[in-house]
């Protein structure tokens, strides 16, 4: 296993190209949280349990990500923003299936 590209685009709009182990099971709000891409205590608020849409994103290419789970997509109906694109960060796994993957975190 190796590293991957994730292009993130913060709740500020600058880009951000990093590199994202398949080895360590992460999830796209952790490697939020671990890049410091968002102000802290504003993601992952629910710990990754799919409970707060803290860690909602919009994917903005055509990566294969697995359907989106019952619990996903329950906290997306209720949560603010959503569009057609938003996932939850902390439901995507990081894999190599993913690489390339693009996003933007949604607004608070």
């Amino acid at each position: 296993m190796s590293d991957i590209t994730i292009q993130i685009t913060d709740r500020n709009g600058q880009n951000h190209e990093v590199q994202a182990p398949t080895d360590m099971n992460m999830n796209v709000m952790e490697l939020i949280r671990m890049h410091e891409l968002a102000a802290e205590g504003t993601v992952g608020i629910c710990g990754g349990m799919a409970m707060c849409a803290s860690c909602q994103c919009y994917v903005l290419n055509d990566v294969p990500l697995p359907e989106k789970s019952d619990d996903e997509s329950a906290m997306l109906s209720e949560a603010f923003n959503v569009k057609e694109n938003s996932r939850l960060g902390c439901q995507i796994v990081i894999t190599e299936a993913i690489d390339g993957l693009a996003l933007e975190l949604a607004q608070e």
